[in-house]
């Protein structure tokens, strides 16, 4: 697993250059009717998460920034490695590099 750091409050964290702050969803592990679901059922093949903040974008080889490709708010599709953990209180999120994020999810 990547290097983990401990905040107090996700606000004073501000992602930099072209990196993406998401909190991943947390599957569910109980149905409606109170039935528990065992781990292999609720691992998904690639996990989901909303992007909590982005950074400017990164500079491209003549200098000009490119802005990220997401927004806050955004819900996307995540690689099943990578990404930097990152606890705050009792709750995680991730950094990764705007070209790891796979997919934008449109409603």
């Amino acid at each position: 697993m990547a290097a983990q750091a401990t905040f107090k409050s996700i606000k004073s964290l501000v992602p930099l250059l072209d990196r993406v702050l998401v909190q991943r969803f947390k599957p569910e592990t109980k149905t409606a009717s109170g039935i528990f679901l065992p781990t292999s059922a609720t691992n998904s093949p690639l996990p989901e998460g909303t992007v909590i903040a982005v950074g400017p974008g990164a500079p491209n080889r003549t200098g000009n920034v490119v802005p990220t490709n997401v927004k806050a708010g955004d819900r996307v599709l995540l690689p099943g490695w990578g990404g930097n953990a990152i606890k705050v209180g009792d709750e995680e999120y991730y950094l990764y590099k705007d070209s790891e994020i796979l997919a934008k999810i449109q409603e």
